[in-house]
C-alpha cells in the first residue's frame, strides 16, 4: 500500500506528472500492475488490441509477476520491450526471457510477444526488420513502463553513448536505434525517446534511495546528456506517472 504519510513528491516534477511513493517493492509491483491492467482493459474496449511497452533488468520482475494474473482479454495484447541486449536469442540474460518467463504466464500468456531480438550479427542489421515487425502494435502505445538506472538511463539510453543527443529528440521521427552503452558488456536495440512517447500511458517505476536521487538531480539539473532521464521527465507531449519505493 502507499505510504501512510503525504508523498514528498520531488521538487521540479513538471505539471501533469504523478508521483507515487510506496513502503516497499511489492506494493509498487502490485499497485502498478494494477493500474496499467486497468488501462490495456479500457484500450480493449474501445479498440481491437492494446499495446503494451516494457523495459527489462532485474527490478520488473515481480511487476511482471503481479500483471500476469491480471484478468483481462490478453489474447487482444500485444507486448514488446523498450530495449534489448544483443546477444544470442534465448539467452537467459535478455530481456525477452525476463518477460516470457515473468509476464507470458497465467492469464497474460496469451498475450503475443513482438521482440527485438533476432539472429542478426549486429543491432544495426536488425532496425529495419523490427521496425516493421513493431507495425503489428497499435499506436499509440496503449502503456509503456520504464525503469531508470542510477546512472539515469531508460531503455537503452546510456550516458556517455554515441548517438545518445539524437536519440533523445522528443521531436524526432519515433525509431529504433542501435546503442553502445559505454560501460555496458553488450551493444544494445533501444526505442528512441520518440518512439516511447508515442503512448497514452507512461510509468516510471524505481526503487531506492539512489534511483530517487539520481531523478531529483535529473529534475534540478535538466542536463539530459548527464542524465538521460532529464529528457523523458521534462518533455510535455506525454506525462510521466512516477512509482517510487524504498
Amino acid at each position: 500500500m502507499p505510504l501512510d504519510t503525504a508523498p514528498s513528491t520531488p521538487p521540479g516534477l513538471p505539471p501533469g506528472c504523478a508521483w507515487r511513493e510506496f513502503a516497499d517493492g511489492a506494493a509498487q509491483a502490485d499497485a502498478l500492475a494494477q493500474i496499467v491492467a486497468q488501462d490495456l482493459r479500457a484500450a480493449l474496449a474501445v479498440r481491437e488490441t492494446a499495446s503494451l511497452i516494457v523495459a527489462g533488468g532485474k527490478s520488473p520482475a515481480p511487476f511482471f509477476q503481479s500483471l500476469s494474473r491480471a484478468e483481462l482479454d490478453w489474447a487482444r495484447v500485444r507486448v514488446s520491450l523498450a530495449d534489448e541486449r544483443w546477444v544470442p536469442v534465448g539467452a537467459p540474460d535478455t530481456n525477452e526471457e525476463l518477460v516470457r518467463g515473468n509476464l507470458l504466464r497465467n492469464a497474460a500468456v496469451a498475450a503475443e510477444l513482438v521482440p527485438l531480438l533476432t539472429p542478426a550479427a549486429d543491432a544495426s542489421d536488425a532496425l529495419p526488420e523490427r521496425t516493421e515487425a513493431l507495425r503489428a502494435l497499435a499506436r499509440p502505445f496503449d502503456v509503456v513502463v520504464l525503469g531508470m538506472g542510477e546512472d539515469g538511463h531508460f531503455a537503452s539510453l546510456f550516458p556517455g553513448a554515441e548517438g545518445l543527443a539524437d536519440a533523445l529528440r522528443a521531436d524526432a521521427a519515433p525509431a529504433l536505434v542501435a546503442m553502445t552503452p559505454p560501460a555496458a558488456l553488450h551493444r544494445r536495440i533501444s526505442m528512441n525517446l520518440a518512439a516511447l512517447l508515442d503512448a497514452r500511458h507512461i510509468y516510471l517505476s524505481i526503487q531506492g534511495t539512489g534511483k530517487r536521487a539520481a531523478l531529483e538531480r535529473a529534475l534540478r539539473d535538466n542536463r539530459p546528456l548527464e542524465l538521460p532521464v532529464a529528457a523523458l521527465l521534462k518533455q510535455t507531449r506525454t506525462p510521466v506517472n512516477v512509482f517510487w519505493s524504498r
